[in-house]
């Protein structure tokens, strides 16, 4: 008997349900063990954020470029433990080496390591003027930690310019082609990566200009943003808040949307993916600007002003592109969970038309609404996840905490789906 698709292990909703509560328990205990600051190691946000993020990055690497290559033919649960174990290894090597031990000797902005040994040398090695702003505390403290942060926003850029060749472009220029693995995912790796490093220079570089700018008292290698004044401010959230809905247009597409409305683009690769990508953009940034404008109807921002970060002097555009980029990772969990377990089920049917994918696309949203009111609401980013600050009401909305959540939470549902494809909540039928 051969193995044939899989099939929900105890049916339908009850798989979904099963694994949906399995996933957030996990996410849970590992938040509180590592995380939380009431919980044994209280590291809380950083480093944990910095290597959850790249676990996934990582992993998108393992999965969707290389085809779980060498491991596809091992058995489960063999080959999603083996996968783990794999994923931890390469995410130590890029963060301490790739990163900090290799970019880091050009871009000390990459290099947490190298910053913190800059900051204990003091006068010694630096400048006339520079020890006197730079301090250690400044670059180490959990409220700083420059590069670890540097390193993050590679990935938030990396989470849509890895993937989005494979989900826009059909993987276009690697594919079509006779590569086998791991040719095939190396090329399409390398590829990627430029077009990450891309969009990473244009993006979010010149942030760390003006970082280095207030540190040192001057930026000449770093570019300065250049979107102050579209966006009325400097700081790198306005990217955040528009790319991150970029990021869950584009795996809505591969999820519960199931290819559409790109499906409907009858051109040629690259100009699909191409036509694509525009409209992403275009579509990604409305959301954003209507959640920056619309927040402001239910939001304290009286409030909000008054708790602001002295930085912010009382400006709340900063927050509020950042907070725009907190309601899409409330669609995160809906979407995720709908596809994967749940099987994209509507009341319609055909799942593959246009009725379902409304359905769905209106449910996510209900469920992100959801979603948004328990954590702030019912708060449970405060006794839920230890989040001291936000007992005050109006403290809750501006630290951003539910992004750094999702990371935790989607992590079990991406490493069952990805390494060990579903099991235990899906069996192979056999034929």
């Amino acid at each position: 008997m051969s193995a044939g698709e899989l099939r929900p292990r105890w049916g339908q909703p009850f798989t979904g349900i099963i694994s949906l509560i399995t996933f957030t328990l996990i996410a849970w205990i590992l938040w509180y063990i590592f995380s939380d600051p009431r919980g044994p190691v209280g590291s809380f946000p950083y480093p944990f954020v910095m290597y959850l993020a790249m676990m996934i990055l990582v992993g998108l690497w393992q999965h969707m470029f290389l085809g779980d290559w060498p491991f596809q033919n091992m058995p489960q649960p063999a080959r999603g433990i083996v996968e783990t174990i794999v994923n931890l290894a390469l995410v130590w090597f890029v963060i301490h080496v790739v990163f900090y031990r290799v970019l880091g000797i050009g871009f000390n902005f990459l290099s947490q390591s190298n910053l913190e040994a800059l900051a204990a040398a003091g006068g010694t090695v630096m400048p006339e003027g520079v020890a006197k702003t730079l301090a250690l505390d400044a670059l180490v403290n959990p409220a700083a930690r420059f590069a670890e942060r540097a390193v993050v926003t590679f990935v938030l850029v990396g989470f849509y310019s890895y993937p989005f060749v494979t989900i826009l472009f059909g993987k276009w220029p690697i594919r079509p082609s006779d590569l086998k693995q791991p040719e095939a995912g190396l090329a399409e790796l390398g590829w990627c990566s430029f077009l990450t490093l891309f969009f990473y220079t244009v993006l979010i570089v010149p942030f760390w200009g003006l970082i280095y700018q207030v540190m040192f008292g001057k930026a000449y290698a770093l570019g300065l943003p250049w979107w102050g004044d579209i966006a009325g401010i400097k700081h790198v959230h306005w990217v955040f808040g528009w790319w991150e809905w970029m990021i869950v247009i584009l795996f809505m597409t591969a999820n519960v949307w199931r290819m559409k409305p790109w499906s409907a683009i009858q051109l040629p690769q690259p100009w699909k993916g191409l036509v694509s990508f525009v409209l992403n953009f275009l579509l990604g940034y409305l959301m954003a600007y209507i959640c920056v404008r619309a927040a402001t109807m239910w939001l304290p921002m009286d409030d909000i002003v008054h708790h602001l970060p002295a930085s912010d002097a009382g400006n709340p555009t900063r927050m509020l592109w950042y907070h725009a980029a907190e309601i899409a990772g409330f669609t995160l969990i809906p979407f995720l969970a709908w596809h994967h377990y749940f099987d994209d089920m509507s009341p319609v049917a055909d799942v593959d038309s246009w009725g379902a994918f409304w359905f769905r696309t209106i449910g996510v949203l209900v469920l992100c609404a959801l979603n948004y009111f328990v954590f702030y609401y019912v708060n449970f980013g405060h006794w839920g996840l230890g989040n001291h600050h936000m007992e005050e009401f109006a403290a809750r909305f501006i630290h951003g905490e539910s992004l750094i959540w999702n990371f935790w939470w989607i992590i079990p549902l991406l490493w069952n789906e990805w390494f060990f494809h579903k099991w235990p909540f899906y069996v192979h039928e056999h034929h």
